[in-house]
């Protein structure tokens, strides 16, 4: 699986993101601009001792990103999609796709890829769960659909 973070800002979540990554085998695609450095403390503590486990890539903006793998499927999570995550049929390389903390993702991409947004269900009254919480729970529907494949 591929986790992509478009413009993350801030450096604990992609720490946790980073960890949940290396555990299940998965890419990390971080989209610039970055909210923090790469050399962040916070976002290395977070990942602990996971680092050398980890696959990550880095895009300049997330149009790049579209056309280096033109021919995989992207899943937006967002707060705006109209089917749950849990009532898609992901593959193993799929991407799934999180927006910043603070706006999730450009109106522009959800409109373009309205049919591939999906939504975590969640009560109307608070604005969201955290980005790291968001990633861990689709992507393990996403694997757990797929047999847990490498994972004991």
């Amino acid at each position: 699986m591929h986790i992509v973070l478009v413009e993350p800002e801030i450096p604990g979540n992609t720490g946790n993101i980073s960890r949940t990554c290396a555990i299940t085998g998965s890419e990390l695609h971080l989209v610039k601009p970055l909210g923090f450095s790469v050399d962040d403390k916070h976002l290395k503590r977070a990942g602990l001792d996971y680092w050398h486990y980890l696959k990550i890539h880095y895009h300049e903006n997330i149009n790049e990103l579209l056309a280096l793998y033109p021919d995989h499927r992207f899943h937006f999570a967002t707060t705006k999609g109209a089917k749950y995550y849990t009532s898609v049929q992901y593959n193993n390389d799929d991407f799934l796709v999180f927006g910043k903390e603070t706006e999730g993702l450009p109106a522009w991409l959800l409109s373009e890829y309205k049919d591939r947004c999906i939504r975590i269900p969640m009560k109307g009254n608070v604005r969201s769960l955290n980005l790291s919480n968001s990633v861990a729970i689709v992507l393990f529907e996403a694997l757990r659909q797929q047999g847990f494949p490498g994972m004991t």
